[in-house]
């Protein structure tokens, strides 16, 4: 039998919710299932807000209330719960936040920026900066830490999921931190790589014109759900689920993917910049 993992209620507001929510069914003598009898919700749904890695739905929280019978505490905290797990994030980014977490595989464009999932802390913090130029310190600060805590993803031995990144060239000769911090970045992500956390392709600069040229994309396969796929704009971000379109991204992602070079050429690159960048010898 499977010991189950404790649930750290000191860790964030979501965990501590969850683990009132499996006092609170336990103290009931109730399991998983029997509580989510007669709601829209599943087992697993409702183990991963135990777990503190969902939201619990307002009207998923007003059953448990009924059935608990807490007069109205989950419903009240949910609201709370809601808002600590995307500080830091945008609104409209809250529902990757969960998806992120609950993928398969994630397959990610990002042409102009490194992707948030592999960024240093210094990186992250020049990005927030210069899109951000007028934030107080504390903002910037609470935006860098949950950009940073997305990243854990990638050490959770039981959930990473399979992480496949296609990084312009562009992205390793774009010296937006100093050689040091660049270098840093980029010894990150081969980290990463060579630990078989992440699979990464470099689109080279000679690759001339390609079926992604324009804008960005992450496609999330799941278990238990369809396909999504999430574009972003600089202060507008989007999530897609209509088959079709999902199709079309999918078509033009995997042809994107066909014109990069391959991860072990890709990985050299990465490696290769890294320590341009160390002696001075990075190039534009």
């Amino acid at each position: 039998m499977v010991r189950r993992k404790d649930i750290d209620g000191s860790e964030s507001v979501p965990c501590f919710y969850g683990k009132e929510l499996r006092w609170k069914r336990e103290q009931a003598g109730l399991t998983l299932q029997q509580l989510v009898d007669g709601s829209f919700y599943g087992l697993s749904h409702l183990s991963e807000i135990e777990r503190g890695e969902r939201r619990m739905p307002a009207d998923l929280a007003e059953h448990v209330d009924k059935v608990l019978k807490t007069d109205g505490f989950f419903k009240r905290c949910c609201e709370d719960v809601r808002k600590a797990k995307w500080r830091g994030h945008a609104a409209y980014f809250e529902h990757i936040l969960e998806a992120e977490k609950r993928a398969k595989t994630i397959e990610e464009w990002c042409p102009t920026v490194i992707p948030g999932l592999l960024q240093s802390p210094a990186y992250a913090r020049a990005v927030v900066q210069a899109t951000h130029p007028l934030a107080p310190d504390e903002e910037t600060d609470e935006k860098v830490d949950a950009r940073m805590a997305r990243a854990r993803l990638f050490e959770d031995d039981h959930k990473v999921p399979m992480y496949w990144a296609i990084l312009h060239e562009s992205l390793l000769r774009h010296p937006i931190l100093p050689p040091e911090g660049m270098a840093e970045q980029l010894d990150h992500i081969a980290a990463l790589a060579r630990r078989r956390r992440i699979v990464p392709q470099i689109l080279p600069l000679n690759c001339g014109p390609h079926p992604f040229m324009f804008g960005t994309a992450k496609i999330m396969a799941f278990s238990d759900a369809p396909p999504l796929i999430y574009t972003e704009s600089l202060h507008s971000g989007d999530t897609i689920d209509d088959p079709a379109l999902v199709e079309e991204y999918r078509t033009s992602y995997d042809l994107l993917r066909a014109a990069a070079l391959p991860p072990k050429a890709s990985l050299a690159m990465i490696e290769e910049a890294a320590e341009d960048y160390r002696n001075g010898k990075q190039t534009t």
